[in-house]
C-alpha cells in the first residue's frame, strides 16, 4: 500500500469458489488484485487477508479492500453491498461489504492529490 493510502476502504466477507465449481486452482495471497464487480461494472481493488496467510479455493474469509479510485465508490458501496470477484470474465468468488472503514478519507485524499 502506498504512503498516500494508509488505511483500508472497506471490509468484506468473501467466499472463493472451489476449483470444481469453476474457481481458481491456486491459493491467493494478500496483495491480490482482482476485478471487484458490482452494479454492472468492474473496478480495480487490492485485497488484504488479515486473518490468514493464504486463501485456498473453497475458503470463506474476511477481506480488507483498497479501491484504486475510492471516490468512485462513495455512496455506492455500503454495508450489505453484494459483489463478485472476477478474473477477466471468470467469477472466482462472491461476497458482501460488512464495514465501511476509511472510504471517505481515501476519497478525500485522492481528490486533494488531483487538485494540486
Amino acid at each position: 500500500m502506498s504512503q498516500d493510502r494508509p488505511g483500508f476502504d472497506a471490509e468484506a466477507t468473501v467466499s472463493f469458489l472451489a476449483t470444481a465449481e469453476g474457481g481458481c486452482s491456486r491459493p491467493k495471497l494478500s496483495g491480490y488484485r482482482p476485478q471487484f464487480h458490482y452494479a454492472g461494472a468492474d473496478w480495480a481493488v487490492s485485497t488484504t487477508f488479515p486473518d490468514v496467510t493464504q486463501v485456498n479455493p473453497g475458503d470463506t474469509v474476511r477481506v480488507l479492500l483498497s479501491f484504486l479510485d475510492p471516490q468512485q465508490h462513495l455512496g455506492k458501496v455500503v454495508v450489505g453491498t453484494p459483489f463478485l470477484i472476477r478474473e477477466g470474465r471468470t467469477i472466482v468468488a462472491y461476497g458482501s461489504i460488512t464495514k465501511i472503514l476509511e472510504l471517505e478519507a481515501s476519497a478525500r485524499r485522492m481528490r486533494e492529490r488531483h487538485a494540486v
